[in-house]
């Protein structure tokens, strides 16, 4: 099985360790991670923003860069969603409007062969326990990409219920968006600093020492908005603490990173 991670912007730029997570926990798990090193955005801004155009070149390098391999680890469900979702809606049209050859069959391909990491754990290895540790107390935030567009469900409560050590706490109105939305939080910000806010009170009404998420972008807004309330609460992704272990834990420290 050949399997490269694609890590993204936000965690490439500002969190590397979810990313090193990633693939020692894969590893851990008997796989050879590639990391092609040639690999760029995923085009969501600009899809977001309205330039859609400017998301085709990225959809051929994405297709070129992991053309050769059998399966594409995202940690992110944004980005994830983005393969997954709007490759296709991007190729089509395109090829409606004359520039498609070929745009089709490599966005389908992609959007095949790409998965969220708990996705991938579940669904393509069939494991919900990965041998991890992580002794804290620990709410989940269901980031709206994952839960809305890829359907992640219960997959990522499935492998924290199997964590040695860990007490996972319920989040009072989890479903509700954490209000980062990526160009949303810039074009609307006081609107999205209103829904961090709710995000917040409800995580530290668990009394938990961790918020989870499967996406590092809202791990970002809600740990800034928990860092400046003053909040012990520690943002952290999943892939960390499903790479964490006895031997080798994954340390909490700090709210914003």
């Amino acid at each position: 099985m050949r399997v490269a991670l694609f890590v993204t912007c936000v965690n490439d730029t500002l969190f590397p360790g979810t990313g090193r997570a990633v693939v020692t926990l894969l590893e851990r798990l008997g796989l050879k991670v590639d990391f092609p090193s040639d690999q760029t955005c995923c085009g969501q801004p600009q899809f977001n923003t309205g330039y859609r155009r400017l998301a085709e070149p990225m959809l051929r390098r994405y297709a070129s860069v992991f053309a050769r391999y059998d399966h594409i680890v995202v940690p992110s469900g944004s980005c994830a969603a983005m393969v997954r979702d709007n490759y296709p809606r991007i190729a089509a049209r395109a090829l409606a409007e004359g520039r498609g050859e070929g745009f089709v069959e490599a966005a389908d391909d992609m959007s095949a062969r790409t998965y969220e990491l708990t996705e991938f754990l579940v669904d393509v290895l069939g494991v919900t326990d990965v041998g991890a540790y992580f002794p804290h107390t620990v709410t989940y935030h269901p980031t709206c990409h994952g839960l809305r567009l890829l359907g992640l469900g219960e997959r990522p409560r499935l492998l924290l219920e199997q964590v040695r050590g860990l007490e996972l706490a319920e989040l009072p109105a989890a479903e509700e968006c954490c209000g980062f939305g990526g160009t949303f939080a810039v074009k609307n910000p006081a609107v999205s600093a209103a829904m961090g806010e709710d995000k917040a009170r409800h995580v530290e009404s668990t009394g938990v020492e961790a918020v989870c998420t499967v996406d590092n972008s809202c791990q970002l807004h809600i740990g800034g908005t928990l860092s400046r309330r003053g909040s012990p609460v520690v943002p952290v992704h999943l892939a960390e603490i499903l790479a964490s272990t006895e031997d080798s834990p994954h340390v909490l420290s700090g709210a914003a990173r």
